[in-house]
């Protein structure tokens, strides 16, 4: 049986400019390692986060028309947080783009918003440490 998702990879056009956007809205970089011709396995998370994020850098057309899209343009990643304002505020100047109002749902404060490559995230506050709505 599987134990957990350690990694999924998020599609960029370069991975320094990843780095330094995720690195502005509070992430760590785990590793950067350089496997040549190009390629680096750079793994990135929130602090304490046990699943990480594997920056890919794209390459051919395919790839490279998935960039921002890999979620079909619905919000397909969730950032959770402890400090809804502080953390919006430091992502709204690292260059995230937020859609629509702040919301209050029975699951917590939520808002939508964009990174530089047109991935669609929910940044949340739960109103319960279990994540239930209730």
């Amino acid at each position: 049986m599987p134990h957990r998702v350690a990694l999924f990879s998020l599609l960029v056009p370069d991975y320094d400019a990843a780095l330094s956007f995720f690195l502005a809205i509070g992430f760590e970089c785990r590793e950067d390692t350089d496997l040549g011709d190009g390629k680096r396995w750079v793994r990135i998370a929130p602090p304490h986060a046990e699943t990480e994020i594997l920056l890919a850098r794209a390459r051919g057309e395919r790839q490279e028309a998935a960039i921002g899209e890999q979620g079909g343009g619905r919000v397909w990643l969730f950032l959770e947080t402890l400090d809804f304002e502080a953390d919006r505020a430091r992502m709204i100047a690292a260059g995230a783009r937020f859609e629509g109002d702040v919301r209050d749902e029975p699951y917590g404060r939520v808002a939508v918003w964009c990174d530089p490559w047109g991935n669609r995230w929910d940044l949340i506050q739960f109103a319960n440490p279990d994540r239930s709505g209730t």
